[in-house]
C-alpha cells in the first residue's frame, strides 16, 4: 500500500495520541471527518495500524530500569539461544540483527541488583559468545 501525505500526517497525529477525536484529526489535517475516517480504516486494514496502545508514565510501571542488551551468538545457536531468552521473564522484546550484534533484547528490571543477577543469568546462556548493555536513561517522543 503507498502512502499519501495524509496517511503519514495522520499516523504522526495518532502516534503522539492515539484519541485524539476524529473531529480534531479532521481540523487539523484540514480534511473532513469522514475522510479521516476512511483513512483510519483503510490503514487498519491495509495492516499498517495493527493497535492501539497505552503509554505509562516511567514511574508508574513495574521494573523501571531499562535497557538494551546487544548478544553475539556461536555459529548456528541462535535458535537455542532464542529459546532460553523467552524463558527469561525480564525480557521484553527480542530482535534478530545485522551487524556486530546477532540478537537485540529490552531488559527491564526493578532494581540495580535485580538488573545484574539478569545479566548473569543470561550471560551464562549457551552460544552466547559475547554481550554488551546500555540502560535506557530517558525516551523521546517519535
Amino acid at each position: 500500500m503507498q502512502l499519501d501525505d495524509t496517511d503519514l500526517q495522520l499516523i504522526a497525529l495518532l502516534r503522539d495520541n492515539a484519541r485524539t477525536p476524529v473531529t480534531e484529526l479532521a481540523t487539523r489535517l484540514r480534511v473532513s471527518r469522514t475522510t479521516v475516517q476512511k483513512h483510519i480504516s483503510k490503514l487498519e486494514q491495509a495492516g499498517i495500524i495493527i493497535g492501539y496502545t497505552v503509554r505509562l508514565k516511567p514511574q508508574a510501571e513495574a521494573h523501571r530500569i531499562r535497557a538494551w542488551m546487544g548478544i553475539a551468538v556461536e555459529g548456528n545457536k541462535t535458535p537455542g539461544v532464542l529459546q532460553a531468552l523467552r524463558g527469561e521473564p525480564h525480557v521484553y522484546a527480542l530482535h534478530s540483527t545485522n551487524g556486530r550484534w546477532d540478537i537485540v533484547t529490552e531488559l527491564r528490571a526493578d532494581s540495580l541488583e535485580q538488573f545484574d543477577r539478569v545479566l548473569g543469568r543470561i550471560r551464562l546462556i549457551p552460544g552466547i559468545t559475547a554481550s554488551e548493555t546500555s540502560l535506557l536513561l530517558s525516551t523521546h517522543k517519535v
